[in-house]
């Protein structure tokens, strides 16, 4: 891998990951852009014990442009871009219009190809695994710098979805704090660890999913793909590498090589749910990994979420009273049917 950074017009950073060394990134940013102006502030819930980010200046961000506007595209004469060159393998630069800004955190977009057309699952096992060298580069940056706790890769795929670019890509935010998720995971690995002396509570997880069988979508010599027994989404499927890690960079080199072929095939197959007719899947995507000054970060595990907000053809599953109001979610589809259905639409070999 190569990496190349450098600054777009209005200062921010612009890194670009190439496959071969032989790349040259020269290229410079010659639109007329002003300096970036946010409003990003992080207020905290003190009922919930929560956080939410205000992002005013998010109202005017790019939405749903036509193609040949493509901010994420490779620019060219005459349409300059976000992206410099004419071309790139997997590029990262920081979101013009963050969600989490300054001393808020950070928020990076991850360009995975610069065919507008394509989507993850259409990249080679080269590109997915240059994206993985990505996202693990990102990761170990981002935990370096003051005053950020997590970090947290993710992919939002189709309209549904509520994505307003329909270029591939991911983003990644960098918190100033424990997400509510990842502190709630490390609560009940705590009362866990307490009440069976010890145990690791995903460790006992990744075992009953294996002795149950039921639920295994893929099973891969560094990784596992499962259902999990009380899955929240239609579709979901859990992703963990077989050796308990708390982040992307603490993966070994066994499981960085089997992850793109597992990975490729788990959303070859989301595409396959609703039969050969259907419109791609939406999707999120979400990497789980360790804060990165928890007391408890070895113990962690780190994992990928992927779930679909579609139930069946033609229909979404909405946050309805009970999931938006209490957080109490009502699954339309048995878990067990759900690791069938993705069994069953394994790619031949």
């Amino acid at each position: 891998m190569k990496k190349t950074t450098t600054r777009l017009a209005d200062g921010r950073e612009l890194i670009y990951y190439d496959a071969h060394d032989a790349a040259v990134r020269d290229a410079a940013d010659r639109r007329p852009l002003d300096p970036v102006a946010t409003a990003s502030e992080v207020r905290h819930d003190r009922l919930l014990g929560d956080f939410v980010a205000v992002a005013s200046h998010r109202q005017g961000r790019t939405y749903h442009p036509p193609a040949d506007a493509c901010p994420l595209c490779p620019s060219r004469e005459g349409r300059h871009s976000e992206i410099p060159a004419a071309d790139y393998d997997v590029a990262v630069f920081e979101n013009r219009f963050p969600s989490l800004a300054g001393d808020s955190g950070r928020c990076e977009v991850v360009c995975f190809t610069s065919d507008h057309d394509a989507s993850f699952a259409d990249l080679t096992e080269d590109r997915a695994a240059l994206v993985l060298d990505a996202w693990t580069d990102r990761t170990a940056a981002l935990s370096r710098l003051p005053g950020v706790e997590q970090v947290f890769c993710f992919e939002n795929r189709g309209a549904e979805i509520g994505v307003t670019l329909g270029h591939p890509h991911g983003q990644i935010y960098a918190y100033p704090f424990a997400t509510p998720r990842t502190e709630r995971m490390l609560r009940t690995l705590a009362a866990h660890r307490r009440a069976t002396g010890g145990a690791n509570l995903f460790d006992d997880v990744v075992a009953d999913e294996l002795a149950d069988k039921r639920r295994i979508v893929i099973e891969g010599e560094h990784w596992l793909a499962f259902v999990p027994y009380a899955a929240h989404w239609p579709y979901e499927v859990h992703l963990y590498p077989r050796r308990r890690v708390p982040d992307l960079p603490a993966l070994d080199e066994a499981a960085r090589t089997e992850f793109p072929r597992i990975y490729l095939e788990l959303l070859r197959r989301f595409d396959r749910i609703f039969g050969p007719d259907a419109p791609p899947t939406p999707y999120i995507a979400a990497w789980h990994q360790a804060p990165v000054h928890a007391e408890d970060r070895a113990e962690f595990a780190l994992h990928l979420e992927l779930f679909t907000i579609r139930r069946t053809s033609g229909k979404l599953k909405f946050l309805a009273g009970s999931e938006s109001g209490m957080n109490v979610f009502i699954n339309d589809v048995p878990p067990e049917a759900a690791a069938e259905r993705l069994r069953e639409v394994a790619s031949e070999t």
